[in-house]
């Protein structure tokens, strides 16, 4: 179908524009980020494996951590929702599963909806193997795709049956239990050995549920790298505020092979129920901070976390790498009391330019949008795992890229941009297609910007973790235009 011939729907969103000729240059939008649902889904499982209640401020509200909500009630734990003047919702209060008598639990017989929420089709199933019973899997038709194999194997690994209804190592799927949190005749802990090579989740997954075994769990992945560490390292200091006791071991980078191994010890312990404050998404963060970068204004995100003294991350969130990246785009990174400032460059730098984001594969999609508009060889390196995320990543990134008037490749473990997409007055209307994923929808808000006539195909998506993002983006926009806020003077440059 040509550009002329473009037919949309009632959930196409035509991406605000901002002109390179725009006269609000050097002013500053200071945009709130809803909670990290990296954070918030974490930290509802540990809730719910706690032995008192919980409470939450701040959490994300977005259809993943709804499916994490609903599929721990469905387990068995009690969520109540506590009503604030936050615009992103209300707190949240869990009533944990009862672990105290787990040895006399009824076996259950429920069924866990998933969405396409990775945290829910890895974390809940190990969650729900500490429990007896049968309990049933599915979700979106792209999740039966996405991998479950080393999740399910760990579980088998540990005495749980797991059938398949249609292919295998994937959903839909139930997992017939005996409830391993109660299991007799365990005199130390299991050695539980899997492939993590797709996905960090799968670790975090069994981490997660470990404490609650009699004796605790030894994990060790093997197989090649394990993509994004810094969500195991998130996992394993959620379960080091909560009292519970990990050792970890990591071969030294570029020698795997030669290292030793990846390895996990949790020890088994029980705790208190616990009060917590959610950090803001710095992932979800990342598309206000490149707006700033391709346009040339400024954007302040409050409550950003403490870096350390020595400027090092004071966060677990992967997301935090912005302060790092952006400044190699020509942007300005400033932060003071609590608020990170980024302000975009005149002009983006010309060069080539590698960014290995094996650590952060989920920024990849806004910092590919930046790097777009870049007039060199740009290639970001590391994300071979994007493959199995929502989507394909990396192969619809490239598609979009070229479709949107650039020019771009994938290999199998790279995005390659060698032509950036030209923001041309005469450019026809297209339609940028989002795959049912929510970062190819912010993607395509940050190439509309400078890319007239770009239409966000069912922009609905970014409902799975940023559901107000249209109305932030475009609250965004009206602040540039009337200077509804600035930028301090005295901010630290990193």
């Amino acid at each position: 179908m040509s550009d002329a011939a473009v037919q949309l729907s009632p959930g196409d969103w035509p991406a605000p524009l901002v002109p390179a000729s725009s006269e609000t240059a050097g002013k500053n939008a200071l945009v709130h980020i809803p909670g990290s649902k990296s954070l918030t889904n974490r930290y509802l499982l540990l809730a719910a494996l706690a032995d008192s209640p919980s409470y939450f401020r701040a959490p994300l509200h977005s259809r993943d951590s709804a499916l994490m909500i609903e599929a721990l009630r469905q387990l068995g734990a009690g969520i109540e929702l506590v009503p604030t003047d936050s615009p992103f919702g209300p707190d949240i209060k869990v009533t944990p599963l009862n672990f105290a008598q787990a040895d006399s639990i009824q076996p259950q017989a429920v069924s866990i909806e998933c969405g396409l929420a990775g945290t829910v089709m890895r974390f809940v199933p190990a969650l729900a193997a500490l429990l007896p019973g049968e309990f049933a899997f599915d979700g979106d038709l792209h999740a039966r795709q996405r991998p479950m194999g080393p999740v399910l194997e760990g579980l088998r690994q540990l005495g749980v049956q797991v059938d398949y209804e249609q292919g295998e190592n994937a959903l839909p799927f139930v997992l017939r239990s005996p409830g391993l949190a109660s299991a007799e005749g365990v005199s130390e802990a299991p050695v539980v050995r899997i492939d993590a090579s797709t996905s960090s989740q799968f670790v975090s997954a069994l981490l997660l549920m470990a404490p609650r075994l009699p004796q605790g769990m030894v994990l060790v992945h093997e197989g090649s790298s394990v993509p994004s560490i810094p969500h195991i390292q998130m996992t394993v200091e959620a379960l080091r505020q909560m009292g519970i006791e990990v050792q970890e071991h990591y071969p030294s980078q570029g020698n795997e092979a030669e290292g030793g191994e990846y390895r996990w010890t949790v020890h088994p312990g029980s705790f208190p129920g616990f009060e917590m404050t959610i950090e803001p998404d710095l992932s979800n963060a990342g598309p206000f901070l490149a707006a700033a970068v391709v346009t040339g204004e400024s954007v302040t995100i409050p409550h950003w976390p403490e870096p350390a003294a020595d400027s090092s991350a004071g966060t677990t969130q992967v997301g935090d790498m912005w302060r790092e990246l952006l400044p190699a785009l020509g942007a300005q990174v400033r932060y003071s009391e609590g608020r990170l400032t980024v302000t975009g460059p005149v002009q983006l730098p010309e060069g080539d330019f590698s960014f290995d984001l094996s650590a952060g594969g989920e920024l990849a999609p806004t910092m590919a949008a930046a790097c777009a508009f870049v007039k060199g060889r740009v290639e970001l390196t590391g994300i071979a795992h994007l493959r199995g995320h929502e989507t394909d990543r990396l192969a619809a990134l490239a598609a979009e890229i070229n479709r949107l008037g650039g020019s771009a490749h994938d290999t199998a473990d790279s995005l390659v941009i060698k032509a950036p997409i030209p923001a041309t007055v005469e450019a026809a209307q297209v339609l940028a297609r989002t795959y049912d994923d929510h970062r190819m929808a912010t993607f395509a808000a940050i190439i509309g910007l400078r890319r007239p006539n770009v239409v966000v195909q069912n922009v609905a998506t970014v409902a799975k973790t940023m559901p107000q993002f249209t109305a932030m983006w475009e609250d965004m926009l009206v602040q540039w235009q009337t200077g509804a806020s600035t930028v301090t003077a005295d901010q630290e440059v990193f």
